[in-house]
């Protein structure tokens, strides 16, 4: 045997195992931080082929990797500021529900050797480069056969501005941005030119979970998701002495959000309102200009809205969360009729149960207003979906230990499910008629049809 088909024989265990080799998400630290990085774009590419392994694609080659398929789907994953340098926690679960929901590329955009530095202000200058990196690649992919319309950007906090950027260099002819929580900070007051906007991308869907400190304010997409308002998210520390937590929680939540839509954990329903205010004032609950389809759902399937949310320029939409995951709460409208003679103020706690199980609901962020023979309508939100509800507890309270105890004459209440609109039949509306409700005294009644007249 020649002594090259035995060297042949020795390397190729050797060869094998560094084609199957996975290229990694660059690890750095807070010295890097400290000293700084200079700019370098790696892609990190994810198949079905290739789950759990990344393969990093040369910017010049395409052909290189055989496991990419220009023809197919490409989501890219922009990544935002890395002040500490470490990997995102979140690379592993959105590049695996990704692929998980469709057959695509995934590509991870890794420029941590850029993001990575204590100045904020040199990492923004950052963004600009690597949008060019970007656009060029895609360029290439364009050339060897890719479609602008199948591509989907998912920026978060500057990887938002970075998506708009290559959008605009394809003057919006990019298939989707979604921009998780853009940020704020060196964005908040530029023109459209110098920050995403809704013109970058065929359709633009926007998430803004901290508004009031590293995220962007006011609308940028062709529908923005306010969970929670926007600011302060349930759950998130409150006080800096919890640490990087308080620092990075509210920011981070958007992109937990959107994980939970691409895994359908949760189906959120967000309803479209001018503030945060009005909507839980429960004054944005019919949805009619969506209809058959109604309200527009919270995430990755959001884009089942888009030729009616293009046409209407910029929609806000609102809903809340919970603390933890699951996130997503149910949410009911509260109609109530009440024949007291003098205007009862107060507050109403609702439970429903269904044997096994409970959810309760506190309508508590203002005073409710209860007039004689006049129907005010209610926004109850529910920490989980109860199927089959069989009994209704209810409590009236004043909030003033001081008074009198008084009671609330009901003469009808009504909840009806807002989250399966298109399915009205799956949950009926649940009425009461007659019952007088005694301070901070829950009342527990099995629930009855609504009479056709008051659907």
């Amino acid at each position: 045997m020649s002594f090259w088909r035995c060297l042949a024989l020795l390397l190729g265990p050797v060869a094998i195992y560094r084609a199957h080799e996975c290229d990694v998400f660059t690890d750095l630290d807070l010295h890097h931080s400290i000293i700084g990085t200079s700019l370098y774009v790696k892609l990190l590419l994810y198949t079905r082929a290739n789950l759990i392994c990344g393969q990093e694609l040369s910017h010049h080659n395409l052909s290189a990797q055989p496991q990419f398929n220009v023809t197919k789907p490409t989501t890219f994953i922009v990544h935002g500021y890395r002040p500490t340098g470490s990997p995102p926690v979140w690379i592993h679960d959105i590049t695996q529900q990704l692929l998980a929901r469709g057959d695509m590329n995934v590509l991870l955009v890794d420029w941590n050797r850029g993001a990575a530095n204590v100045n904020y202000l040199k990492v923004v200058t950052y963004t600009h480069d690597t949008a060019d990196n970007l656009t060029a690649f895609i360029e290439s992919m364009q050339e060897n056969g890719a479609s602008l319309s199948s591509i989907h950007m998912i920026g978060i906090s500057l990887g938002a501005h970075i998506s708009g950027f290559v959008g605009a260099k394809f003057n919006g002819k990019i298939g989707r941005i979604t921009a998780l929580d853009p940020a704020g900070p060196m964005f908040t007051g530029k023109p459209p030119e110098d920050r995403l906007d809704p013109t970058d991308a065929q359709f633009v869907d926007v998430v803004h979970t901290d508004m009031d400190a590293f995220g962007f304010r006011k609308p940028l997409g062709h529908i923005d998701f306010y969970p929670n308002g926007g600011a302060d998210q349930p759950g998130c520390p409150k006080t800096i002495f919890s640490g990087s937590s308080y620092f990075k929680c509210d920011h981070q939540r958007s992109v937990f959000l959107y994980l939970g839509s691409i895994n359908r954990t949760c189906n959120i329903r967000a309803f479209p309102c001018s503030s945060y205010t009005d909507f839980l004032d429960g004054h944005c609950m019919d949805c009619d200009q969506f209809k058959p389809a109604g309200c527009p759902v919270f995430g990755y399937d959001s884009i089942e809205w888009k030729d009616t949310l293009v046409p209407l320029n910029q929609t806000k939409a609102f809903f809340t969360t919970n603390k933890q995951t699951p996130f997503c709460r149910t949410n009911y409208r509260v109609d109530v009729v009440t024949w007291n003679h003098d205007t009862r103020w107060g507050f109403i706690t609702i439970k429903l149960h269904n044997g096994s199980e409970v959810t309760e609901a506190t309508i508590n962020h203002k005073t409710s207003r209860f007039e004689k023979y006049t129907e005010t309508r209610l926004l109850a939100q529910f920490d989980k979906d109860i199927q089959k509800v069989y009994k209704i507890s209810i409590k009236f309270s004043t909030g003033n230990a001081l008074q009198p105890k008084l009671k609330l004459r009901v003469l009808r209440i009504r909840l009806t499910h807002l989250d399966d609109q298109c399915h009205p039949l799956t949950h009926r509306p649940l009425c009461r008629y007659d019952v007088i409700l005694e301070e901070n005294k829950e009342l527990t009644f099995r629930p009855i049809p609504c009479e056709e007249s008051n659907f």
